[in-house]
């Protein structure tokens, strides 16, 4: 069987799968069971300053297994309250990667050097929420401000730091790259892409917010056009999300140069069984296509014939 092991911005998984942001990931007994089932290690659920009870349900619209809809509104008990749930994965031996969210350059600075007090690898800047006034992709879609929160969050802490890049843009690539000058280890692409559903008897969106964001296969198509872009663009490790659901989803994206990946919508459709499903049926197709180790796919779609 293939090797699954990769190192992906300094850090040693033991396979390439992660539990993405905002997934099973608000309380550490829910990161340690993610870890436990299997996953190559576990990213917070985006943790912000103060605590935010989200938005009014309806949050969530489910399509059958092609996607979700949500506008959970980042709701977190604040940084303050958070390290005790980082302390608690931390005892089942988790590798845990901090995922924050701010407003501005210097909030973001302080959220992850508190991550880092807690004792998380690697810290992930969600750069790319499409539905939180004042966060995600409305402070993450210009290069500039990107590489300038990236810069400023690398002088501030040790441990590495990746950019989550939102496709709600007309160049993720460029955006990729601004994270790459400000001193990022590694970019994750994609979040969530901006959609909307309406309940036609109702006349109102189904969702309390109207606009929220889509995962799960339906947008697998766009996260791997962009981590495809984003892999020539730059010379750091991308790791890939957006509609991972099966083993051959997973080489997909490593094909496209991903040299590690998130899983989130899975997570919510079959439970955190996935990973260790996942991990059996990646590493079986690896060694059916000839490729010894994990690290040997990424790219591979891009070598011409």
């Amino acid at each position: 069987m293939a090797d699954l092991g990769v190192r992906v911005a300094g850090l040693s998984l033991r396979n390439p799968s992660l539990l993405a942001s905002g997934v099973w990931g608000e309380s550490g007994d829910s990161l340690a069971g993610a870890w436990k089932a299997g996953a190559g290690g576990v990213i917070t659920k985006s943790i912000g300053a103060v605590p935010r009870p989200g938005y009014p349900n309806p949050t969530v619209e489910t399509y059958e297994r092609w996607g979700l809809l949500n506008a959970m509104g980042l709701p977190n008990p604040g940084i303050e309250e958070y390290p005790r749930e980082i302390e608690a994965a931390q005892r089942a031996g988790a590798t845990i990667v901090g995922s924050v969210f701010a407003g501005d350059a210097g909030e973001f600075a302080r959220l992850a050097r508190r991550m880092e007090e807690a004792g998380v690898v690697a810290v992930e800047l969600n750069l790319s929420c499409p539905h939180a006034e004042g966060f995600g992709t409305e402070v993450g879609s210009d290069p500039d401000e990107v590489e300038r929160i990236v810069r400023t969050v690398v002088a501030a802490v040790k441990v590495p730091v990746i950019a989550k890049i939102t496709p709600n843009t007309s160049d993720p690539a460029a955006l990729a790259a601004a994270a790459e000058h400000g001193g990022a280890a590694a970019v994750s692409a994609i979040n969530t892409l901006r959609a909307l559903a309406i309940d036609v008897r109702l006349r109102r969106p189904v969702l309390a917010h109207g606009l929220g964001g889509l995962s799960g296969s339906a947008i697998k198509p766009v996260g791997l056009a962009c981590v495809w872009q984003i892999y020539e663009a730059i010379s750091i490790p991308v790791i890939g999300v957006g509609g991972i659901m099966r083993a051959e989803d997973a080489l997909e994206y490593l094909m496209a140069g991903a040299r590690a990946l998130e899983v989130g919508t899975a997570v919510t459709f079959e439970g955190i069984g996935v990973f260790a499903r996942l991990a059996r049926d990646l590493s079986a197709l690896l060694d059916e296509l000839g490729f010894a180790r994990v690290e040997d796919a990424v790219g591979a779609a891009h070598t011409k014939p």
